[in-house]
């Protein structure tokens, strides 16, 4: 997928985002983040918006620390969240091919990174504002769910602060159902290093996650249960996965 495509999704995801954040109302809880409220979402991604646009405008070649989140409620919480969208949006369409700055998973460069960074980061926390609306979580466009997934299998969990470990060693399989081309990763699991994860069929699986890439998309970021996809073998691996994999802000 390439930046362009992802910013036309990073758009949309934003504008529904925003929707249905105010159809439920800044106050209402958030199923998939527990302990959370609409409110607490807004501020959370808006902050993140505005973090990622600093790195892309002034292109800081080292970390910088995030600028809170603001004091605000209702209809402000909602015009302050789609300014810095909107905002972010602007500056990644802006922004030179040759863009320099501070990244923090592998990318081909920093605008390629920072534009599915916050593309998926858009795109989940719009499921956790439609889980709070009441209704049904909207369709994930398959090949933005096909990145998502490797952004997630392939980029974080390859890191060492990844918490997923396994009581012993094993492989997880996730395979995408739909489409006419096939999506296959293969997810190396142990008690003592970070997941390894070949985009392939390499060698037999003790587990097997396999369903349309929307759902799989969904129930990688814990947005839905594994009970969503049709699970084969080890279900520790599967629970080892929905307990220890779970992507924080620090």
């Amino acid at each position: 997928m390439n930046t362009e495509t992802r910013l036309n999704h990073l758009a949309r995801q934003g504008e529904l985002l925003a929707t249905a954040a105010e159809t439920a109302g800044t106050d209402a809880t958030v199923p998939t983040c527990p302990g959370w409220q609409v409110g607490d979402l807004l501020r959370h991604t808006g902050m993140v918006h505005r973090w990622a646009t600093a790195f892309v405008v002034h292109g800081y070649k080292e970390y910088q620390p995030d600028g809170g989140e603001p004091d605000l409620d209702g209809a402000e919480l909602l015009t302050w969240f789609r300014e810095g969208h909107a905002a972010l949006v602007a500056a990644l369409r802006a922004a030179p091919a040759a863009l320099e700055c501070w990244t923090f998973l592998p990318a081909p460069s920093p605008l390629a990174f920072w534009a599915r960074r916050q593309t998926h980061e858009t795109t989940v926390h719009r499921m956790d504002a439609e889980s709070a609306a009441g209704g049904r979580l909207g369709p994930v466009d398959r090949e933005l769910a096909l990145d998502g997934i490797d952004e997630l299998l392939t980029a974080f969990h390859a890191r060492e602060r990844s918490r997923v470990r396994s009581r012993t060693p094993g492989t997880l399989r996730v395979r995408a159902t739909d489409g006419p081309s096939p999506a296959v990763w293969t997810v190396h699991l142990s008690p003592d290093a970070p997941p390894r994860t070949v985009r392939d069929d390499e060698g037999p699986a003790d587990a097997e996650l396999s369903g349309p890439a929307e759902l799989l998309y969904a129930t990688l970021w814990n947005r839905l249960p594994a009970s969503t996809l049709k699970v084969n073998g080890d279900l520790e691996l599967v629970r080892a996965w929905q307990e220890l994999s779970g992507i924080t802000w620090n």
